[in-house]
């Protein structure tokens, strides 16, 4: 058991809602995977990023971007972020996973939409790897807003994977 030393954003598992924790408060440390946590707080289970671990008083996860001068949104910034989020259950980004299908940039608005699958399509996480998504590309330079498509077609396969991916998952043979 933690106490929060900030106020801390955390989003509701399984259903991926907004909510946040205040200061001063005893959570407990479910989980630490994939550079996120998962924490039990008034009753709920709660997912905290990994950029907020210090809220929680561990080391918070550094996402930075380098600074290239332009004023839009960099499609290599967005993956980025997209990089740094890892599936719940298997400690493996969602891009090595082959879950994100497509992003698109509208620079004028500043919104990236994203298509992402699941391991499966009856996935319990699925909510909550869509609000990982909004909440880490939000912090790339320029995005005012992040919409996330959920999509099963293509229905994804183990071959989506990269190579390291099906290495680290023990499938590739």
């Amino acid at each position: 058991m933690v106490v929060t030393q900030r106020e801390c954003p955390a989003r509701r598992v399984p259903s991926g809602e907004q909510t946040t924790i205040p200061a001063n408060q005893f959570v407990t440390i479910n989980q630490a995977l994939g550079g996120n946590y998962t924490v039990t707080w008034m009753g709920n289970m709660l997912r905290i990023d990994g950029t907020d671990g210090d809220a929680i008083g561990m080391k918070p996860e550094e996402l930075s971007f380098d600074s290239t001068g332009h004023d839009g949104i960099l499609e290599e910034q967005v993956n980025q972020a997209l990089d740094t989020i890892f599936d719940p259950e298997i400690p493996i980004s969602l891009v090595s996973l082959g879950l994100i299908y497509k992003v698109d940039i509208e620079q004028n608005s500043g919104l990236v939409t994203i298509d992402m699958t699941l391991t499966a399509p009856g996935c319990g996480m699925g909510p909550v790897l869509i609000s990982d998504v909004k909440y880490r590309v939000a912090k790339v330079p320029n995005v005012t807003a992040v919409n996330v498509n959920l999509v099963f077609d293509p229905p994804w396969t183990k071959d989506m994977m990269s190579e390291e991916a099906q290495l680290e998952a023990g499938l590739f043979f």
